[in-house]
């Protein structure tokens, strides 16, 4: 039953995005969700970071100008329509990784984000990639906001916060968030896994801030 609500309350939510006046999200013209211009800035352009420990990240675009304002509109203010552009973005980015058979593990959402926003974005982004999403990652303490936190305050922050369930051990695994900045939160994830007996290998985000990322 919990599938089929998720179902009903995306669908739901898409067809409010395209029914009710919008304006773009990346400009602000009106009556559209994302026009053409700013859907062309979406357009795939991988870069790769190497997380320590020397798991990559893969990036389908870096975070600023209309990406970043497409992301936080999704997860803001709760415009689900953008999920399927950026989720191209996101099927992109695992297209980079070139893996092969792969458990696509979502960061987890803490609860107030969940109750707050109603579903959870980073899963709702491989569901538009057309990635299945295993739920093998599951918060364990609260965390707080990272914005605004250097490096280290980051790192510590997110310390611990994860577990991995029992179902992770032998499985290989590819870490997904929407964004990646310092790694911090990828890296606490990579780790939850690996105590649990997975295998990553990589990770893959939407987007990627800047910092010592290089085009793939």
């Amino acid at each position: 039953m919990g599938e089929w609500r998720r179902f009903w309350r995306d669908a739901a939510a898409d067809a409010a995005a395209f029914l009710l006046p919008v304006d773009c999200a990346g400009c602000g013209a009106p009556d559209t969700a994302l026009c053409e211009r700013c859907r062309a800035e979406l357009r795939p352009r991988p870069v790769v970071r190497a997380l320590a420990g020397g798991i990559p990240v893969h990036s389908a675009l870096g975070y600023d100008g209309v990406v970043a304002r497409a992301l936080r509109t999704l997860k803001q203010d709760g415009r689900t329509a953008l999920a399927r552009p950026l989720g191209q973005a996101l099927r992109a980015s695992a297209a980079a990784a070139g893996v092969g058979p792969v458990l696509y593990v979502p960061v987890p959402t803490s609860r107030p984000a969940m109750r707050r926003r109603g579903y959870r974005v980073v899963d709702l982004l491989l569901k538009r990639a057309g990635l299945p999403a295993s739920d093998l990652l599951v918060v364990v303490r609260a965390t707080g906001d990272q914005r605004g936190l250097r490096r280290a305050e980051r790192a510590a922050n997110v310390a611990g916060s994860m577990t991995a369930r029992p179902a992770a051990a032998g499985r290989r695994v590819v870490v997904v968030d929407d964004v990646v900045t310092t790694g911090a939160t990828l890296a606490e994830a990579i780790r939850a896994l690996r105590a649990a007996g997975a295998e990553p290998v990589a990770a893959i985000t939407v987007a990627a801030t800047a910092r010592r990322a290089r085009r793939s």
